[in-house]
């Protein structure tokens, strides 16, 4: 990542462990905030600069420092989450994106409003509320003159983990790349629904943001995983109960994967489903070589599990921190909580490094220079 004097400024709101801003490539972040203790030692583990813990709302541009050319803003997610109770931004958690754009305004009124914003969050945005969620915030940006889009990027394309996030970017006074209309796969069917449901304002100020698509990946979950012989494996009974919970056709497959001579890995979680007219706990898995999507307990979701085939043997463990840091793009150096569980969450709740970086090398960061020129 590029770091300079003369590198445009960046601001970073709900930084969590601050994945977003390692991915800002030619960005320096000059200020971040977040609410949680645990993720601000985090972020200031790993990163210098100034953090502020505290509530956005409590945030005044006092705090914010010189001329910000971005802000990066991973408001909460949980209320618009398709995994949570699809409460929507009026919601404590989500209708922090408010405090944010509060302070956005607050800025613009004297003259330092950031000319490019990104707002990042899951993809339930796009229908929460009825759609009404995602075209209220395109309408707050298109009202203060910014041009808007999104994109829905899937770390999947950069790393073995199936993270569909969906990345709204608005512009002001500086030139992003644009396509003529939607292009896939980051302009998604889900995308296209939202913006056909959009008028006004925030329909005539939409941009088709352009963004290439990666070379194909070849890394898989098994390259990510730590030693077998470091990690804690659960013992016979405990493997077997836990496998007693996948679905037939689930079994079936791992069952055949392990009378083959190959390694397999999959990737599993427990989830609760409705069959017939009862609820019953299954053990998903998968073995296309990625991970589900990190989450986090207070997303509804438990813990992953690595499930290992090998020669008639099946063999399993939980996924680890060290090892959910690699499936959002970190290197080891990277300075998690002690906790596992804490690390787990940091990462759960986090943005992947990779496709941050490939937003900002290809939209972002020429945006950035169209304003340093322009100033």
């Amino acid at each position: 990542m590029i770091r300079s004097r003369i590198a445009p400024e960046a601001l970073e709101f709900f930084a969590g462990g601050g994945l977003a801003g390692l991915g800002l490539s030619g960005f320096s972040v000059s200020f971040a905030n977040d609410l949680d203790a645990m993720k601000a030692t985090a972020w200031r583990a790993n990163h210098r600069g100034a953090l502020r813990h505290s509530d956005v709302w409590d945030l005044s541009t006092d705090d914010i420092p010189g001329r910000p050319t971005l802000a990066w803003a991973s408001s909460p997610c949980q209320d618009v989450s398709l995994a949570g109770a699809r409460a929507g931004l009026g919601a404590k958690r989500s209708g922090a994106f408010w405090g944010f754009w509060r302070l956005m305004q607050a800025l613009d009124a004297e003259g330092r409003a950031p000319p490019i914003l990104v707002i990042e969050n899951v993809v339930g945005l796009l229908t929460s509320g009825g759609g009404e969620d995602f075209a209220t915030v395109c309408r707050a940006l298109a009202e203060a003159g910014y041009r808007v889009g999104a994109l829905e990027m899937d770390a999947a394309l950069w790393l073995p983990q199936s993270r569909p996030r969906l990345f709204i970017v608005a512009m002001r006074g500086v030139k992003g790349e644009m396509a003529s209309g939607p292009v896939e796969p980051f302009h998604s069917p889900r995308v296209r629904a939202a913006w056909q449901r959009l008028d006004g304002a925030a329909r005539q100020a939409w941009a088709w943001w352009s963004v290439p698509v990666p070379p194909r990946r070849n890394m898989s979950l098994a390259d990510l995983l730590l030693p077998d012989a470091d990690m804690d494996w659960f013992g016979e009974e405990q493997t077997r109960d836990l496998l007693a919970l996948a679905s037939p056709l689930h079994r079936q497959r791992l069952d055949a994967a392990a009378a083959s001579c190959e390694r397999r890995v999959a990737a599993a979680y427990r989830r609760v489903r409705v069959e017939g007219d009862r609820k019953v706990q299954r053990l998903e898995l998968r073995l296309d070589g990625l991970a589900g999507c990190l989450r986090t307990p207070a997303g509804g979701s438990s813990r992953q599990y690595v499930i290992v085939a090998e020669r008639g043997r099946v063999r399993a463990r939980r996924l680890t921190a060290r090892e959910a840091a690699r499936l959002m793009g970190l290197a080891d150096d990277y300075r998690l909580p002690a906790s596992e569980s804490a690390g787990l969450k940091l990462m759960g709740d986090a943005v992947a490094v990779p496709v941050v970086r490939a937003l900002s090398e290809s939209l972002l960061l020429p945006a950035a220079r169209d304003a340093r020129a322009a100033a």
